[in-house]
């Protein structure tokens, strides 16, 4: 049963994206397809204050995606790489971004500084195009945020036609769900947590059940 999964690859120590490991598994065959380009902001001033640690008590990374902001802060300036600063992490427990959120704002006072935005992959609808065309329609498409589906959702609409309601929609998080909602599709499956075997379990689930 094949299953399309809007994000990045990422491989693992064993060579290959966890979540295509995990749901073939499962008997799913998955195709990722990134629908997300990233665009980093504010560097120089991020880099000024990355000078001066000994005004912090402490450094938030809400993605890794900031992280790769301060390796580049880190390279640009001649300093040790990211990786042998040696930091103390909490908060991976969290499961989310909303209780990720909640955890940090309950315990420190807190700057924020914007270093990246989101935009969209320059081609969605290329590699979307080429997935239709081969693939067919997906029996599920698991969208990993609300901008991912902002920027992909009008070409599956337009691919998947009037079969559009024959697709299993997943989601990644509780405000990828709402977002789902608000566009007026079902949410079939919602991860328990972003993690691959949390998806698996869950499509498993979502594409076991009877359609209404």
């Amino acid at each position: 049963m094949k299953v399309l999964l809007l994000k990045d690859a990422k491989e693992d120590d064993c060579g290959q994206d966890p979540y295509i490991r995990e749901l073939g598994l499962y008997g799913l065959q998955a195709t990722l397809i990134p629908v997300l380009s990233f665009e980093f902001l504010s560097l120089p001033s991020f880099s000024e204050k990355l000078c001066h640690p000994e005004g912090y008590g402490g450094l938030i990374f809400t993605s890794p995606r900031a992280v790769e902001a301060v390796d580049l802060c880190l390279e640009k300036d001649n300093k040790t790489e990211v990786n042998k600063i040696g930091l103390d992490t909490e908060g991976a427990h969290c499961g989310n971004a909303e209780k990720l959120a909640e955890y940090i704002c309950s315990r420190i006072p807190m700057e924020s500084i914007t270093v990246y935005q989101k935009i969209p992959h320059p081609g969605i609808q290329v590699n979307l195009n080429s997935y239709y065309s081969k693939q067919g329609i997906p029996a599920s498409i698991t969208f990993f945020s609300p901008s991912g589906l902002t920027y992909s959702l009008k070409h599956i609409q337009e691919l998947s036609g009037d079969n559009i309601d024959q697709i299993k929609f997943a989601a990644i998080g509780p405000s990828t769900a709402r977002a789902l909602t608000a566009q007026g599709l079902p949410v079939s499956c919602l991860a328990e947590s972003p993690t691959p075997p949390a998806l698996a379990k869950g499509l498993r689930l979502a594409l076991q059940a009877p359609r209404c």
